[in-house]
Parts: C-alpha cells; structure tokens; sequence
C-alpha cells in the first residue's frame, strides 16, 4: 500500500514536532517501510477498490527500508491535502459505558457512583456488554482512534468487539476484592486467554482501585503479574480526597500502597493520579521505566474533583503520560482530539504558566506518551519505519480549522474527530472517506439502542460496590 502525496507529522523523542509536506508513506503487510518525498513518477496506478480484504495484523518479516520505486501492487491512497498523523490511543476507558451516555449528570462523584454508575453495573450481561463495545468502538475509530486500553467486565465480549472492528486494543478484565476469590480468579484466568486470543489484542490484570482491592489481593496480582509477564492497569490516587483517605486511614499513600504491594515493581497504568502527592514522584521516579499515567482531564471539571492530573511532576520524575477520556458516561463522548485539547488547556491554568504544556509537548504526550500507556511504545505512536501502520489521515480544510499558519495548532486546539477521512490499522482500512469498512454502522447503532434502558434501569436495585475510599 501507498499514501501518496500527504503531509506526515513528525513527533520526535525530544523537541519541536514538525509537519513534512508532500510524502509517500509505503506500507508492507502491517508495517511502514519507508516514507519518501512525494515526486512526479510516484506511483498512481493499481488502485483497488477495497481493502477489507488486506494484510492481517501478524508478524511480518519485511525489511523497513523498502526502496521508494519499489513497484506498488496494493492500494494507493492518495493523500492530497490531508496531514498523516500517528493513530490516536484511548489510554483509559471504559468502553461498553456509551450505552450510559447522558445517565449520570450533575451529580458529586460519590452520587456519580453510588446513586447511578454502580447501580446501573448490576444490569451488565455479555450480550449488553458487547452491544456498547462494538458501539465505542465504531465511535472511536470514525475519529482517528486506532488503540484503546480498556478496563471493565466482560472484557471477552469487548475483545469480540475490536476484533470485529479492526481496532486495537488493550483490555484490563476488572474486579473488587468484593468478588471473592472466584470472581478474582475469573478476572485473571480472563486475563490469560484475551493474550493468546488474536495479534491486535494485548491483555492487563484489572484490580480495579487501592481502595476497592485489599493490599492482599494487589500483592497476589503483583505476583501474577511478574511471574507471567503482564502489566497492572487500575485506578489509584484519582482525588486528593483518595489520597487523604488513604493517609487517614492506612498511614500511606494510595502510591506507597502500590510500592508496598509490589504492583510499582511488576509495572502499572496508573489511571488518573489526580491525588499524586510531590512526595510520592521520587517513589514514581524509580519505576518509571515501568509505570505510566493516563489523564482523562474532561472527566475531573465535570465531576469536580477539584485537581487534575500533576503531568508537569510525573514528566520531571520520567514517568511517561497518556491521554484518556475514560468512560462516556461521565466523559459523554470517546472523543481524545477534545481529550488532548483539555489536556494542554487545564495544565496551562494548572501550573499558572501559559508557556508550558506546548503544542510540541501535547502532541508528544497524545503519541508517545499514549502508546506507551497502552504498553506498545516502540510499536505505535509515531508515523516511522518500521512502526505498525496505524494513521490516521486528518482534513483540515473545514471553516473551523482555517486558515492554518501552523497545522500543530490545529491538531491541538481546532481538529474534530469529523475532520478524520481515512484510518489504517495495522495496515488494513478500517475507516474509508468517513465510513467503516468492517463494521455496518446502521446495525451497530439499531442494536445500542434497542437495549440501552435496559443498562440505565435503576429498578432492581442493589449496586456492585460502594464508593467510600
């Protein structure tokens, strides 16, 4: 595969991201192999009219610097007056929550679970589950997302979704120390057989919270985790209410519970970190190398919480940042262009300083730091060879991004998920002139709403948990 002609953003490790005018991109397989300045003889021909039938997302053994008049005998995307950007990630979410979306609004964070999330969870089944997945996960990829990392029940029926769709994802199977063992070790044997279920799919141990799992059972899935080799995706230290609580109550940190249990030291996504405290980044800073935070930045205005993710200490300690919008029942939307925008705009009013939080330095988070929040750094976030062909290919000519002296801003401040025209996963098209090629939209919506009240009925009564950190 080919995309001719487009302008390709370039995220480097360090310093000014940058737009490159007039590029081919050359895909083989599932990967970039090269990317070459656009001339007159590059290729145009042997279009196809599909690609539904292309290249799985499996290991390939191609080399990475494939010849730029290497013939094309695969689909070429002419890519004209667009920009290439890296797939966007969902570094945390709770996908199978759009079938909430709207159900729980203008309430505190304890009514937020207690009157109405927690409540509504009792009504989950597989069927449900899967039905708000394949949802999210056409909604997520119309926008440019390419990547989820996920935490919730049923994570089978979310894993079903995104093999359909085409997505990538990484799924975190949740549980309560509540749950007892069994439904503990459901979770984890869950865990187990999502890593061996298909090439796109990578799976987390789902604790959900320090205040919802026993120091017990975060030692255990610590164990679990080192012994065979998978990451801890949970919620800790999302308030400083949490955070107090915690002192209050055990005489630590939220994140000197996650050092003590050993969940630090088998590495961890660390969901939110509003209740980071400065004293536990020096305790961040010696599992850097294996600890990552996501920021869902909308969802801490709408519920009040009153801080926001300390991005400025986290980087400073070398703990990598992802960005998130969390579930669409507090967020509404899977949006993460609006998730990146709320990201640079609530750290500049955070740290009191219009000049931090730059263009470059959203983008490199949005990329970079994402990819590694959903474990894949080195795999996806930049458009580079030898990188998985995960792009996304962004219109920038509607009245709201024009005109543009620097595409940087608009990707930051002004792009909408509408202005995404073509989508690559692991080199196959999922999404083509604004429609999915893998999934009938139609069916997709006809089914979410045919069983959404069932999700929001609050009749029976009875809830999963309790919120009282």
């Amino acid at each position: 595969m080919l995309i001719r002609n487009v302008a390709v953003l370039v995220v480097p490790e360090q310093g000014e991201c940058r737009v490159d005018e007039a590029q081919d991109i050359h895909i083989h397989d599932d990967l970039i192999t090269a990317i070459t300045p656009t001339t007159a003889d590059s290729p145009t021909d042997n279009l196809m009219d599909s690609a539904t039938d292309g290249p799985t997302d499996g290991p390939t053994d191609s080399p990475t610097d494939s010849p730029p008049d290497s013939p094309i005998d695969g689909e070429v995307i002419d890519g004209t007056g667009l920009v290439a950007v890296p797939g966007l990630v969902n570094s945390h979410t709770h996908s199978p929550m759009v079938m909430m979306r709207g159900a729980a609004e203008d309430l505190s964070i304890e009514d937020w679970f207690n009157r109405r999330i927690w409540p509504m969870e009792v009504n989950l089944t597989p069927e449900r589950v899967r039905v708000g997945a394949r949802l999210a996960c056409a909604e997520m990829l119309l926008a440019g997302v390419t990547t989820f990392v996920d935490h919730y029940f049923h994570a089978d029926q979310i894993a079903a979704a995104a093999i359909e769709s085409g997505i990538r994802a990484d799924l975190a199977p949740t549980y309560f120390s509540s749950a007892g063992l069994d439904g503990i070790n459901a979770a984890i044997d869950t865990t187990r057989e999502l890593s061996r279920l298909h090439p796109r799919i990578t799976a987390s141990l789902g604790p959900h919270a320090t205040y919802t799992v026993t120091d017990d059972d975060l030692k255990r899935t610590a164990e679990i985790a080192r012994a065979e080799g998978f990451r801890i995706h949970l919620h800790a230290a999302e308030t400083n209410d949490q955070t107090q609580a915690s002192l209050d109550n055990l005489g630590v940190t939220p994140v000197q519970v996650l050092e003590r249990t050993g969940v630090l030291d088998a590495g961890a996504l660390i969901a939110h970190g509003c209740g980071i405290r400065d004293d536990d980044l020096p305790i961040l800073e010696r599992y850097a190398d294996r600890t990552t935070v996501a920021s869902c930045p909308k969802v801490y205005l709408k519920l009040a919480m009153g801080e926001v993710t300390p991005i400025k200490g986290l980087r400073s300690a070398g703990v990598q940042v992802g960005v998130g919008t969390d579930g669409a029942a507090v967020h509404n939307t899977l949006d993460v262009w609006e998730a990146i925008r709320m990201v640079a705009l609530t750290q500049k009013q955070r740290e009191h300083d219009a000049e931090w939080m730059t263009l470059s330095d959203t983008l490199r988070l949005a990329t970079r730091g994402s990819a590694a929040a959903a474990g894949l750094a080195g795999r996806i976030g930049v458009v580079e060879p030898g990188r998985q062909a995960d792009i996304a290919l962004i219109d920038l000519s509607a009245p709201h991004n024009q005109p543009v002296p620097d595409p940087r801003a608009a990707l930051v401040y002004s792009v909408r998920a509408s202005d995404v025209v073509t989508v690559l996963v692991a080199g196959k098209v999922v999404v083509r002139d604004r429609r999915l090629t893998t999934m009938d939209l139609e069916e997709v919506l006809a089914d979410a709403k045919s069983l959404s009240h069932t999700l929001v009925d609050l009749s029976k009564g009875g809830a999963i948990q309790h919120y009282a950190p």
